[in-house]
This record gives C-alpha cells, structure tokens and sequence, in this order.
C-alpha cells in the first residue's frame, strides 16, 4: 500500500511549470513492500523553473496527497481541506444566507478571496455567491467554491504559504492551492460510503469514480465523477417565545420552531475530465473540464405569530397587525372595512376580535395562512461548469510556451418558501424564485520560459481576463410593493427579498496583464528568484507588484529561506454592483433587523463616506528555517502580511425616511422594511501575522509495518492597524475581524502500516472564536479522527472509521433559549453536528 506522508515542501517564485507532461509532477521514490514511497515530490505550485526538489525552494507549502483526502468521512472538498491544513478554516454557516450554499473558507486569517485557487496551475474562477453574512472576516467576500471538485479526481493538492501576486494576479495574498488532477491513462477506483451521526441524523452518502483511459497510444483521458447527497441535522433548543406560545394553547408552533443544523443538500453531483495527448515534435494538448450541480436547502429565522414586526403586528405584540382590504382597494387609508382591534393578552390574541376577523372577507391578519407563525426556508440551485485546453511545448533553441484558454460558469438561482410577501395580504404567494447571481469568466495565457545559462531561468509571459457578474430579476411578486404596504405591511419576499427590475443586470471587467521573473543558482548551497508582474485594471487602471526570494542550503540538510513581495485584490464586479438584504438577529436587541446592502456608489451610501471601490493592497514576508532531527523532517516558518485598503463591509448605519425613498427608487423596493444598511468600504488595514511548523516522521517497525507520524501547527492573529469611519463606527465589526477565527490550530497524526491492515488517528485542536451573531467566545476544542482500514488481495478494501470520535461539541449558548435557538455557536471551527460514524468500501482495478 502506498505510503501518506504530508510534507512540509517550498516552492520558488513563478506561476506553473510549463513543460510536456512527461516533465510534470514526477517524485523520486523506492518501492518497498507497502508499494512506491515518496522520497521527495517534485511540485508545479510557484515555479517556471523546471523541477526542483524540497529543500531548494524558498517559499513553504504543504504538500497533500490525494489518498488524505479519501481517508475521511465526508465528501465536501472544503471540510477536507480544514481537516488536514491548520490555517484554512472553514465552518457551517446554517442561517446565513447565500453563503450556507457555497460556504466560506479562510486561508491564514484573511478573506476567502484572498486566496487564488488553481486547476493544473490554471486559475479556478470564482463562485457567484457573495459572502454577505461571514462572522465579520469574510463578509463581502467572493471566493472560489473548491466543493464541487470531487476528491477522488486529486492526484495532490499543494497549499502554497505565501503571497504570490507577482506570479498569479489578484486575489493570491493569502496564499494559492494547487489542485492537481490525476493523469493515469489505465486503471480504474470506484467507491461507495454512508455516514451518520451520533444524533441519528445528517445521513449522506456518496458514489464515486475515477477512471484513465489512452487516448490514441500517446495520451490519456482521466474522467472521474461523484454522486452524493446529505440529510439535515439538528442542534436546537426550543425558542422561548416558542415555549410560551405552546404553553399558551397555539398548537400550531412546531419544536423546535427553528432549526439550527446543516442544511439538506440533493442531487450533489460533480465530473471532472484531465486530458493530454502527446503531439510529437516535443508539443503536447492538454484539456481541463468539470460540471457541478447541487441542491441546498436551509432555514431561516422564526417569525412569531404574534409579534413579528410588519407582518404580524406593528407594536411589538401588543395587539395583531390587521389589513384592510377595502382600503387596499381604494388606495384611502380610512378603516371602511371597520376591523376590528385584536389585542394580545399573555401570548393570546383576543379569540372573539380574531374570530371577527376571520369572519369578514374584507379583514385580514396573516394568522389565517400562518397561525402559528412561520419559519422561511432557503437555498438555491447551484450550477458549475469550466472548460481549460492549451496546446504547449519547446523549441530546438530551449525556448519553453504555453497557449491555453478557459471559459466558465457559476450559477446560484435562489429560492425561499414558507414565506410571504406581506404586503400582497392573502394573495401572497409562500414559494418565491428572487433571482439568481451569475458568473463568468474568460481568460487567454501565453507563457514562455527558458534557461538563458545552466544557472539561470527566466518565465515571460501575458493574461487577458474578462469578469461578469449578472444579476437575474427574481419574479415579481417577491420584489412588488403590494397594495397593503400603506397599512405598514413589508414589501417583497419576507427573509430574503427579490432582485427588481432596476437591481438587475450584467456588470463586467477586463484586464491585461504582463510578467516576467527570474532564478540565479548563484552557488550551489544558493538560489535567488525575483518576480515582476503589471496589470491593467477597465474599472480603476494599473498595479504593479514585484517579489524577491531566497534558499541557502548546508550539507547536512539544514537550510534557511525568505520572501518579500507585494500583492493586491481587485474588487469584483459583483462586490460593485450587487444589492442585498439579510434578516440578521440582533443579540443586543434580541429580534431580528433587515439590514441592506448597497452599492459604494449609491447615492445613500455617498452620504455615509461610500465610494468608488479600489483595489486593496499587501506586503508579505516569509522567513523559515528546515532542518533534519532523528530521523524527522522539520519545518519552521514566520510570516507577516500587511493588507492596506482592505475590502469588507461597512458597519451599519440607520437610514432616514429620505434614504428609504432614495433605496426604493434605486430598486431596493424592500428598502421600507430595513432598519440598517450598510456598503462595501475600503475603509481599514490591518496586520497578520503568525507561524507554522510542520514535521513528518516515519517509522519503521519491521515485521511488516510503518507508522508516518505528521505534526502541522499554526498561529496566526490579525489586528485591526487602522479603521476609517465606515468601520469604526461599528466596534463589532473590528471585533469580528480580529477573533473570529482560532488563533491557534494544530494536528497530530499516525497513519499505521501492516500486512494488509491501515489504522489511523489524527488529533486537531481549534483554539477559541468569537460568534458575532450572539456576542459570545467560545473556549476551544480538540477533536479525534480515527479509521481501520483492510485491504483484500481482490482490489477491495472496506474502511471503517469515526470524524469526531469522541463526540466533542462546542460550548452551549447561554442565551440560546432566550435568543433564537441555537445551543451551539453555528461559527464553530469544527462544526456543531458532534461524531460522524462512516463506512466506505473502495475498488481498485490494475494500474
């Protein structure tokens, strides 16, 4: 069986390796009886170099091979992530608007878009999902979605610890991530898993394959696919305004009212295609292509029959919101309809004034259709497709090229039910369509490399990039202003209101850009590389960025490096343009707010410092030390990223009644309902900093068996350096920006060899986070993986294993009754759902 060892590995300044694929991703290695074991990888992340090993790269990154990533219990490709790297976070999210559909990841503190994202070295687009709800750190943001890569497609993945903007463009401050396909041309693996968890919920299972092919005697095809689907959980508590309903005799409250867990996700289905044929001559064609589609369905917050604001009553509870049609009618606010007063008395409304209500066909109270109020569903249907192909090679003369082109497609069409648009009275519907986000992408790549002496290399090269975001008009009915608005019903689909016509539309960019960058062998204990990379911006004009990096090496296998760059992130067009409004709880109010999001340039928004967007800018440095000790490979790396302008969200501000009419002109036609709004700002910098160690041991045991022990730990903290108005003016949201990931995290695994047996176990600790939703820290936690493995001399192997063995959850919510229900923080690090019991049974065909 093959051996998996996560290494600590570097990386030299560049973008990809642009050689045949006869060149690309070798490693060194010995067989052994376990099968080939991997001495030392030969990685693509970072370098036009042609290959170079571990210990002569300056920058660090971690190395993954694919077999981590199917020696766990779920199939999301982000949980996968966070549970092997340390610095990537990635958590729930279960009431948070778009974001529990595509979820957001963090790399080292920073935004999810601070992270560029690769397929075989090309750039991944971004998901059409904007984080408007992030906890703080990833509000506004506009990231990649590495979900719908199915994990069986990866040969490895590589992490890239270091900003690299002067290789890739926008986006890589936080670092890059490889995801490298697999290229066999023979052989097949199929496999099969179920999970459940200790509550007896979140069921899921999954169907998956890879398969290579030839492709004429001089290529390959590698198709691989996987088919899954995950049944919701639950973590609530009863609400106590819910509780108090019930006990007053409304049997028509469910328990829980509102369920806080992982939404229901159907019909997951994700395909990815790696292609190369071999064009003699020294040429070779090459293609990348995939096609996702998934299902997301979640909940939203409870709205109390009795006192929900704008639907339910206008004065807290005191008495029902009742409306009168005939005044709807005539458009004459004069009570013809002569309705009744209901008033409420300890959670029950006054039955013989409701009776009269419901009795007259001119009266209406929205607890005809919802006596016992209603809790809105939401989610979307997500789409994915991309296509990369490229043609590259080398000349007589040494000069390496590459030609490639990639167009692609994300697609979040949006849906909420069990809701209404209140101000229709009892023509609302309670299933709306608000719209949909798009976005598209192109770009076209000319790169070329050469070795000017044996000592030297340089990479030259161009981009050109189009970016569109679109905005799809939901249906009338979940953005119209209905003829009861006057009597103070809300206007549009109450959680999360329609796109109108004036919102929607297509915003696009384009841009070009130029490098070139450099390698000196100057001795051979020393390597020294510089990068330069200008861009040209249609929206904001040019930038450019630079890097210098550095590895001297002993004898003796200890070695030092270093990296100094620049780095920037171009706002999106969607972050420019879109509009939005979340139903938040306010745990200092405790009851929910519409809060709005406007574009910077709104005439609102300019009243409150709003402007046009700019590109955020950064500096970062590395400096590491590695080093051989007892048989253990050991890393040790500080780094430090200062980001200058960065963009996020504003704090919130209330609105005026001239600002109101101002939103509904603009097209935010729900914008009578919103107590706040709020923009995107580049109104702060702040400093990150922090370090990692890395470590792997193996060891031999004799008689037939190997462990690989394998340490990663890290800590990174960030701090707010400057907060202009549009911030400050909100402490939460420094607080948010500054504690709302763990400082600290760490794994500690073993992953045991013998005879035809694999055991696993893997501690990891999350220090603790501040949940901005209900203002409290949580203390942190350390979970327990662990999985038995046996392998059969017929190509079958059945697994058996446990994610979260030891049920550990978060710390309870103090005020999770009294709030809205949830016992557990849903910002927690390592989720709420406690242990995962999982099978999986794997086929191997002959490679």
């Amino acid at each position: 069986m093959k051996s998996i060892i996560r290494k600590s590995l570097s990386v030299v300044a560049g973008a990809f390796l642009v050689l045949p694929v006869a060149f690309v991703q070798q490693a060194v290695a010995e067989d052994d009886e376990y099968g080939p074991r991997e001495l030392e990888e030969v990685i693509t992340t970072g370098t036009r170099s042609r290959a170079r090993s571990v210990a002569e790269s300056p920058a660090p990154i971690d190395v993954i091979s694919g077999e981590d990533f199917v020696n766990q219990a779920e199939t999301d490709l982000s949980n996968l992530v966070r549970n092997i790297v340390p610095s990537y976070n990635v958590n729930s999210q279960p009431i948070s608007d778009a974001a529990t559909i595509v979820r957001p990841a963090n790399l080292r503190g920073l935004a999810p878009d601070h992270t560029l994202v690769l397929i075989n070295g090309k750039r991944r687009h971004r998901a059409a999902v904007i984080y408007w709800l992030g906890n703080g750190i990833s509000d506004g943001a506009q990231g990649p979605d590495i979900s719908a890569i199915p994990s069986i497609a990866l040969k490895q993945v590589e992490v890239l610890r270091d900003g690299a903007s002067s290789q890739y463009g926008s986006d890589a401050i936080a670092g890059v991530m490889n995801f490298i396909l697999k290229d066999s041309s023979d052989g097949a693996t199929f496999e099969a898993r179920y999970g459940t968890t200790s509550e007896g919920d979140g069921d899921s299972y999954a169907f998956a394959g890879n398969v290579g092919l030839p492709l004429s005697d001089n290529g390959f095809a590698n198709l691989s696919f996987e088919y899954g689907e995950s049944d919701p959980t639950d973590r609530s508590i009863q609400r106590d305004d819910a509780a108090a309903l019930i006990a007053a005799g409304n049997t028509a409250v469910a328990n829980p009212a509102q369920i806080w867990g992982t939404p229901l996700v159907e019909d997951d289905f994700k395909a990815f295609a790696n292609i190369g044929l071999d064009l003699g001559d020294n040429k070779e064609a090459y293609a990348h292509a995939n096609m996702a589609t998934k299902h997301v369905d979640g909940g939203f917050y409870f709205r109390n029959p009795n006192t929900r604001g704008a639907v339910f009553s206008l004065d807290g509870g005191d008495t029902l919101l009742i409306g009168d049609l005939l005044d709807a009618e005539d458009g004459v606010l004069d009570g013809s309809a002569g309705c009744p007063t209901v008033t409420i008395t300890d959670n029950v409304p006054d039955p013989s004034a409701l009776a009269q209500v419901f009795a007259d066909p001119n009266c209406f109270s929205f607890q005809e259709i919802f006596p016992g109020g209603f809790t809105p569903r939401f989610g979307g249907d997500v789409s994915d497709t991309s296509l990369t192909a490229g043609v590259r090679g080398e000349t007589d003369k040494g000069l390496r090229w590459d030609f490639s082109g990639t167009t692609a497609r994300n697609n979040v069409d949006f849906f909420i039910r069990n809701t209404v648009n209140a101000s229709l009275g009892p023509a609302t519907p309670t299933f709306f369509d608000p719209g949909a986000y798009t976005q598209w992408e192109q770009a076209i790549n000319a790169d070329f490399g050469m070795n000017p002496t044996p000592e030297t290399n340089l990479g030259f090269g161009a981009e050109y990039r189009k970016e569109e975001f679109e905005i799809t008009v939901g249906q009338e009915e979940s953005f119209l202003i209905g003829d009861l608005a006057p009597q103070g019903f809300s206007a549009a689909s109450n959680g999360f209101p329609g796109f109108s016509n004036i919102a929607g539309g297509k915003f696009a960019r384009e841009n070009i850009a130029l490098y070139v960058d450099g390698e000196w062998e100057a001795t051979p204990e020393l390597l020294l590389g510089a990068a330069v990379r200008w861009e040209d911006f249609q929206d904001f004009g040019t930038t450019t960025n630079a890097k210098v990096a550095a590895n001297w090496r002993a004898d003796n296998g200890f070695g030092v490096r270093a990296t100094w760059g620049t780095g920037f992130k171009a706002p999106t067009p969607g972050q420019s343009n879109a509009f939005n409004v979340s139903t938040e709880f306010d745990f200092v109010l405790n009851d929910l707010v519409n809060n709005g999001t406007v574009p910077s340039t709104s005439e609102v928004a300019a009243l409150r410092g709003g402007k046009a967007l700019e590109p955020e800018e950064s500096t970062n440095m590395t400096f590491g030390i590695f080093f051989p000790l007892g048989g253990a490979d050991i890393t040790i790396d500080y780094f430090a990223i200062d980001v200058d302008d960065r963009l996020n969200l504003s704090g919130l501000f209330s609105l005026t009644q001239a600002e109101v009419d101002s939103l509904i002109a603009e097209g935010v036609t729900s914008a009578g309902n919103l107590q706040n709004f709020r923009f995107f700002t580049n109104d702060f910098d702040t400093e990150t900093d922090g370090i990692d160690v890395v470590a792997t041991y193996p060891v031999d045991w004799g008689n037939d068996a190997r462990t690989d022990f394998a340490l990663a730990w890290n800590n990174t903290s960030t701090k707010v350096s400057r907060a202009g108005p549009t911030i400050s003016n909100d402490p939460n949201r420094i607080r948010e920006i500054e504690e709302g990931l763990p400082e600290t995290r760490y794994n500690v695994s073993a992953n045991t060899f013998f005879g035809n047996w694999r055991v696993l176990g893997r501690a990891s600790y999350y220090d603790d986070w501040y949940d901005s939703e209900d203002g409290n820290t949580y203390d942190g936690k350390t979970i327990v993986d662990a999985e038995a493995a046996l392998r059969l001399d017929n190509g079958f192997t059945f697994t058996l294993g446990a994610n979260n063995l030891f049920d550990e959850v978060p710390d309870e919510n103090p005020g999770a009754a009294g709030g809205v229900g949830n016992r557990y923080s849903q910002f927690s690090p390592f989720g709420f759902n406690g242990t995962m019991w999982y099978m999986r049974v794997q086929y191997d065909m002959d490679r």
